[in-house]
């Protein structure tokens, strides 16, 4: 048994039957535990365990569904495990809902309280109360010295013209932060769970546009959510742009076509 599992059922005050690998772990070991008394449980790794609780927490205070937390320590995190034997297909009317009940949840300031990382990328998060002014320094000018030559000078210049692109205070939502079909369990044509989160405080339409990186949600999924403001769909690429930077960082040059085929639709 692998000594996170061992460490899990440690914090749950029992002893271990079986571990079970979870799929999804491209950052961080993921386990379901099963203890000698039959309590189950899922049980995750990462430099940042006690950050993703207080998120999961933010998000199931805010009415959006995620699992509980049994138990946190800085070096694992344990949540309940839960039911997720459909798919997102049957389940798009209900995400919009539950995005909508989540982003209504609102701040005080853009960011969050800590900073964090995927993987080897660091997030940073210092609340601003400038939105244009955080997503240019905190999720695109964070990453031009990674980016070497004609793109990262794209970038930049992005970046410094962002007052005239994005609203300059829309309202602070809470936002999953990292919301792509694979962090969405659904049971029948239900959402179960909004699992590895990456919270902070910002524009709803980047939800949106990370849930539209590698697909695209229905109608359902909009007619649930509501109405979206005027310019939505050319601050798509504006947003879109922050996954694809953290992409090439963690995965590699293959995909620095993205980042350009996102400066191209934003007219970089």
């Amino acid at each position: 048994m692998s000594r996170l599992a061992e460490a899990g059922a440690a914090l749950l005050g029992g002893t271990l039957r079986n571990a079970t690998p979870l799929g999804g772990g491209d950052l961080s070991e993921i386990l379901h535990i099963v203890l000698a008394d039959g309590r189950a449980a899922v049980v995750k790794g990462g430099p940042a365990p006690q950050t993703e609780a207080a998120m999961l927490r933010a998000m199931a205070l805010a009415g959006a569904p995620a699992s509980a937390v049994l138990a946190a320590s800085d070096t694992a995190l344990v949540i309940e495990a839960l039911p997720a034997s459909g798919s997102l297909a049957a389940a798009w009317a209900d995400l919009g809902r539950t995005l909508a009940r989540l982003h209504a949840t609102e701040g005080e300031r853009y960011g969050w309280p800590v900073d964090y990382a995927f993987g080897p990328v660091a997030i940073p998060n210092t609340p601003s109360d400038d939105w244009p002014v955080f997503w240019g320094e905190q999720r695109l000018r964070v990453h031009v010295p990674h980016i070497s030559g004609a793109l990262g000078r794209r970038i930049e210049a992005l970046a410094a013209d962002l007052p005239n692109r994005l609203p300059a205070r829309p309202r602070p939502a809470l936002l999953h932060g990292d919301l792509w079909a694979g962090n969405v369990l659904a049971d029948g044509d239900r959402v179960t769970g909004l699992i590895d989160p990456a919270c902070y405080h910002g524009h709803g339409e980047v939800d949106l546009a990370m849930l539209s990186l590698f697909g695209q949600p229905s109608a359902a999924f909009f007619d649930a959510y509501g109405p979206l403001d005027p310019g939505h769909e050319e601050r798509r690429a504006i947003y879109s742009l922050w996954p694809a930077l953290v992409h090439v960082r963690l995965f590699g040059a293959g995909y620095r076509s993205m980042v350009e085929r996102f400066l191209v639709e934003a007219g970089a």
